[in-house]
């Protein structure tokens, strides 16, 4: 129950232990075609190059970053959290000159704050996390699509700690580039990054492209400017992809059929009703804390379906209660970062978690720990709350009870 990873469903399991496949088998890339096609509904967009980027959402985030920027180009980076910093350093490390503003840990940006830097600036690219778990919170999107079109920059969002449980929109926020992971929301393990990429970024990435020695034809050429990593190159990522099948490298087999059934799960329950199930459960999980009598924290006005930040009450060894929790009673919530470290737990409802039973037997054994660690909570409060925040709710939940089996 941390900010993820999480428990993968059990079907993702399942799917991820069939029998490999040769890379250009027809079950192959019919699988490949088929996981474009799903993943299309879940980002919500048209584009043509949404695929799967092999290895954990970082290698998604890089391969968007490298294959986008080349070395020189001005990149803005709005950042309210731990992944803001990352998404600096990996442009850093692509060469931009990156420019960056900054809200205390817990907050967002405004849209106008964000307008006047696009204006000071002038970037080629914004680089923005959508939701970051390390401060729990989601900026929002809204507004900056139109204003990247208006002063000509590229938008590109990370939607690993949102995606399947919070409003995302891909075509309707006018984004360019967007990458994700498996190990939250999508309820699978880490190791795959689905991304999407509109035909504006895609005309970037191609005027890019530089196919490697070997594998080249001769009427093929080697770009000034190529993209600087060979295994992030989304211009020989999108051919092995698409109909020319580049045999760039060999996808990895069971994180497709994993990444592939996280895609149907999420299609079958019907994107918006994930989203919805994960505000329920969460909102039973903030209701719960707090009916504890525990502080919260990060702006809630803003705070993301799938994860709360809890601060640690005085007195209480935050890793004791912790460890107790994972000991006694199988449970795992998680820890913070940075200036949060220490300070706060992070506990999650997200993917296969995202469901009463959990939410009722965290807050149960929460409470057990803190009260033998001498915190001074509401008896029963927790577990009430939560009761309460779900008897407001429209969405039955009395289908996720037993799940677990």
């Amino acid at each position: 129950m941390g900010p993820g990873p999480i428990n993968a469903d059990p079907r993702v399991l399942r799917a991820m232990s069939a029998q490999l496949v040769g890379q250009y088998d027809p079950a192959m890339t019919g699988y490949m075609n088929e996981t474009m096609e799903l993943y299309r509904q879940v980002f919500k967009t048209r584009n043509r190059q949404t695929l799967l980027v092999d290895g954990t959402s970082r290698a998604g985030i890089e391969a968007a970053i490298v294959s986008l920027v080349s070395p020189g180009d001005r990149v803005l980076v709005p950042i309210f959290g731990r992944f803001g910093h990352l998404l600096r350093e990996i442009a850093e490390r692509a060469g931009a000159e990156v420019h960056v503003i900054e809200k205390e840990w817990g907050q967002v940006f405004t849209e106008a704050e964000i307008a006047s830097a696009l204006r000071s600036v002038q970037p080629k690219l914004l680089a923005v996390v959508h939701g970051d778990t390390s401060t729990t919170v989601a900026q929002p999107l809204e507004g900056l699509g139109e204003l990247c079109a208006k002063h000509g920059v590229l938008f590109y969002t990370d939607v690993t700690a949102s995606l399947g449980g919070n409003p995302f929109d891909t075509d309707a926020l006018g984004l360019d580039a967007v990458t994700a992971g498996l190990q939250k929301c999508l309820g699978g393990p880490s190791g795959s990054a689905p991304a999407t990429f509109s035909p504006r970024a895609v005309e970037v990435i191609d005027s890019r492209k530089s196919i490697e020695a070997g594998i080249a034809s001769s009427a093929d050429e080697v770009h000034a400017t190529r993209i600087r990593s060979n295994y992030l190159d989304l211009a020989m990522i999108f051919d092995y992809w698409g109909e020319k099948r580049l045999n760039h490298h060999t996808e990895a087999t069971s994180m497709l059929y994993g990444a592939r059934e996280c895609a149907r799960l999420l299609v079958e329950e019907g994107v918006d009703a994930a989203v919805e199930r994960h505000r329920v459960h969460g909102a039973a999980m903030l209701a719960g804390v707090q009916g504890l009598g525990l502080a919260t924290f990060g702006d809630l006005s803003h705070k993301m379906n799938n994860v709360v930040a809890v601060v640690i009450p005085d007195g209480v060894n935050g890793d004791a209660v912790r460890g107790e929790l994972l000991e006694d009673f199988g449970i795992e919530i998680g820890t913070s970062f940075g200036p949060l470290h220490g300070k706060v737990w992070r506990i999650g409802t997200m993917g296969y978690n995202a469901r009463k039973d959990a939410v009722l037997t965290t807050l149960a054994a929460l409470e057990t720990v803190l009260r033998r660690q001498g915190a001074a909570v509401v008896p029963g409060g927790g577990v009430d709350a939560a009761y309460q925040a779900y008897a407001s709710s429209v969405v039955d939940t009395s289908a996720d009870e037993g799940s677990a089996a």
